[in-house]
């Protein structure tokens, strides 16, 4: 499982600012703000992510994937709980694999392995199965919140965050 600490220097940075949201860095050993499962997992508290070094990647692009998908409202009052539906979850889970290939030091296929391996368990069961296969709902909702552009090469990242054009 990569950290974000392995990633070159700045790439997250890089990614989060497209985004316009901010990133910090935690203090190795320090408990991690925001954090819904505690340890190393990523936290988000209003529009910031929260990391440590040992943060995995796929974690950090999960919460960071959230805080894209939010709407304005929920984002600002936003602390530890995402609190979204299903749908919304699957959107999550899509928009972290797309970000993965605009993260240097990081890609699709290492995040599909890097969230089987966390225990991700979908529909029709691996991660990589269900994004080729059965992403249909999530597809369908970013491209509703203008989140993605759907043309025949397949899904891209508007690098937009919901409610902001």
């Amino acid at each position: 499982m990569l950290r974000v600490g392995e990633l070159p220097q700045g790439a997250l940075e890089a990614l989060v600012e497209r985004f316009g949201l901010a990133l910090v860095w935690v203090t190795a050993g320090e408990s991690i703000p925001g954090s819904f499962w505690g340890d190393d997992e990523a936290g988000l508290i209003g529009e910031t992510l929260y990391v440590r070094p040992d943060t995995a990647v796929h974690s950090a692009l999960h919460e960071f994937a959230h805080l894209v998908c939010m709407d304005a409202e929920r984002r600002a009052t936003a602390h530890t709980d995402a609190g979204s539906d299903d749908i919304e979850e699957e959107a999550v889970c899509y928009l972290q694999i797309l970000m993965a290939d605009h993260l240097d030091g990081f890609d699709r296929e290492r995040a599909l392995a890097d969230m089987q391996a966390w225990g991700y368990v979908f529909r029709v069961g691996a991660p990589a199965d269900w994004f080729r296969d059965d992403a249909d709902r999530a597809i369908d909702w970013l491209a509703r919140h203008d989140l993605i552009h759907c043309p025949e090469t397949g899904p891209t990242p508007t690098f937009r965050i919901r409610g902001h054009s």
